[in-house]
């Protein structure tokens, strides 16, 4: 059956109409809706945002944040975000009253740097009876990182890093010894000391420690994933229990029992990343450091914030006055030679150029 051609044009005719008035319509819905969103701007404000979601690939920092370690806690994400030439996630767990200061200044950097990380921000969780005990094990909240297999488990790997840490190498340089573990190594490590003279877990632990001298916890690179497959809780609760009236140094005493009965989990880096006063406060004794530069500075019990040892309040400083998004690396560097050749004159002073070997090779390359 045909339609005649006058039919045709009535129908052609009674489209158009009807797609007409719903154009029509829907723009004065959206008017409308435009609208009342309007009168309702002083009222409230939705905001809608995506979970974060780390992938199993992603370069993931993680710190732990308690009282009053806002500040330094930002200068050392800052010193991540300096050098990086990849996209950063930042895993940030902290205690209620910092939660949405720290969102608030990593927002205002992601726009600074467009960008160039991702980051969580999460409350502090024990999973465990005794939550205020654990809290306060050691320095407050530190005791925290024991638990990230269990907390995050969501999370494949993280590099972990104490507040009072600043990268002087692209975080990348750190992550890529996830690489070169065996099958079998769950964490990464540096030596707490290098010489036996001076160490002080052979000379005054009352518990078992990793090795000769023991390892330092500052900067740790952890896949969780084999933690988690490893039982890592299951070690962790016991040992303290056991061993809780003879630790000194907290999470990092149970840290190195651990690794004390299982040292075939437990990779080791060089002093370079996890580079303290001790390294150079009496004498030079970091070689790799020497050799290569340092790549991470470790300014443990507060050097970064005492006169004791100026090189490593120079750094800090020279980190924390650098503008994200608007000042150069290169003037960076001007600054802090500037400032460690008014130091030259200290203990650490005399090795300066260890503190800046690392960087002038990231800056010709």
């Amino acid at each position: 059956m045909r339609i005649k051609k006058s039919d045709q044009l009535k129908l052609k005719t009674f489209l158009k109409l009807f797609f007409v008035c719903l154009a029509v319509f829907i723009l004065l819905f959206l008017c409308l809706l435009w609208s009342l969103g309007a009168e309702n701007d002083g009222d409230y404000e939705v905001v809608v945002t995506e979970p974060v979601i780390f992938k199993r690939h992603d370069v993931v920092v993680a710190v732990v944040a308690c009282g009053d370690r806002f500040e330094e806690t930002m200068t050392m994400l800052k010193s991540a975000l300096m050098f990086t030439k990849i996209h950063l996630s930042f895993l940030v767990v902290s205690d209620d009253h910092l939660i949405d200061r720290f969102k608030e200044k990593l927002e205002q950097w992601k726009t600074a740097t467009k960008n160039r990380f991702s980051y969580r921000v999460v409350p502090l969780t024990f999973p465990v009876v005794e939550v205020e005990e654990w809290k306060k094990l050691f320095k407050l909240c530190a005791s925290q990182r024991l638990f990230l297999p269990e907390v995050l488990k969501d999370v494949d790997s993280v590099l972990y890093m104490d507040t009072d840490t600043l990268f002087l190498t692209p975080v990348e340089d750190v992550w890529d010894h996830f690489y070169k573990m065996n099958s079998s190594q769950m964490a990464a490590l540096a030596p707490e000391h290098e010489e036996p003279n001076v160490a002080w877990y052979n000379r005054f632990a009352k518990h078992p420690y990793y090795g000769k001298l023991g390892v330092n916890s500052g900067v740790m690179l952890m896949n969780l994933t084999k933690m988690r497959k490893f039982r890592w809780k299951e070690y962790v609760v016991p040992i303290y229990k056991k061993f809780k009236l003879k630790i000194t140094w907290g999470d990092q005493d149970i840290i190195n029992i651990i690794f004390h009965y299982h040292p075939d989990k437990l990779y080791i880096y060089s002093c370079r990343y996890n580079f303290r006063p001790d390294h150079c406060m009496y004498n030079s004794v970091c070689k790799p450091a020497e050799k290569e530069g340092v790549a991470v500075l470790h300014g443990s019990r507060g050097f970064f914030h005492s006169d004791k040892q100026p090189v490593f309040k120079a750094i800090y400083q020279a980190v924390e006055e650098f503008n994200l998004g608007t000042d150069s690396k290169q003037i960076f560097l001007q600054t802090l030679e500037t400032y460690l050749e008014e130091r030259k004159n200290t203990n650490c002073g005399h090795v300066k150029d260890i503190f800046l070997k690392n960087l002038r090779n990231y800056m010709e390359r």
